[in-house]
């Protein structure tokens, strides 16, 4: 089953153009210093990228001496876009979805994804696909939505008369599947995934756990507004996994 593609249909695409991280690149992701540190020597090496979207992290890796980076999007607009923002004379970008990449064996030395899993049904053939496609000792680092902020009714805050968050509602949280939600303007739809169901699914698959994060913005980002009460509840996942 392949993901939707919400990221080609215009208003979406337009707001998401507005968000910081879109203007800004990496250093305007609350999650980047954690993720930053979880990259191993790039010096020489060969990366995937799975759901690149403007292609930061691609071009993070040809600034790291990455050889040869390959950047998958089902998007075509964001394809368009990783094409004009972040070019370098190793990166290939390519219109493709996480599902429908062939992952020839012994490939990768780091496969990357960035908020993008979320959106896979079976979290698992991928996790599976990954492992073949990396080379022994490669590295699979990802950034996903967390299962406490998938398992979110409505993925929102229960709201005060005065507007302010009260807390952070959660049902249904063992039964994975679609949530749908509303995101800069448009009707999404994700896919909720079980703790239980990432780290097992790459345990059972051969992985070994490096790292397992919960995403906290860091203390400069305090002062943005609504950024403290990314403190309240975890929003994203990072895990770094090596192929034994």
């Amino acid at each position: 089953m392949t993901m939707n593609n919400e990221y080609d249909n215009p208003m979406f695409f337009e707001e998401y153009a507005k968000m910081s991280r879109s203007k800004d690149g990496l250093s305007a992701a609350g999650e980047w210093h954690q993720l930053k540190p979880l990259f191993p020597p790039l010096q020489g090496k060969t990366v995937l990228d799975l759901g690149c979207g403007y292609g930061w992290h691609c071009k993070f890796a040809a600034e790291q001496g990455a050889v040869h980076i390959l950047g998958l999007d089902l998007s075509r607009k964001m394809i368009e876009e990783a094409r004009k923002r972040n070019r370098a004379k190793t990166i290939e970008y390519r219109i493709c979805g996480i599902e429908d990449y062939e992952y020839p064996e012994i490939m990768w030395d780091c496969v990357v994804s960035n908020l993008a899993l979320h959106y896979i049904e079976d979290i698992e053939t991928i996790f599976k696909q990954v492992y073949q496609t990396l080379k022994p000792g490669g590295v699979f680092i990802f950034n996903m939505e967390h299962p406490v902020f998938t398992a979110g009714i409505r993925q929102d805050w229960i709201y005060a008369e005065d507007g302010k968050p009260q807390y952070w509602p959660i049902d249904n949280y063992f039964i994975p599947g679609k949530r749908s939600t509303h995101f800069l303007g448009c009707d999404v739809v994700k896919q909720h995934h079980t703790l239980t169901q990432i780290l097992m699914g790459l345990l059972n698959h051969g992985f070994e756990l490096k790292a397992v994060q919960e995403a906290q913005p860091p203390e400069e980002m305090m002062n943005i507004p609504g950024m403290e009460d990314e403190l309240r509840r975890p929003m994203m996942l990072l895990v770094k996994a090596e192929k034994k």
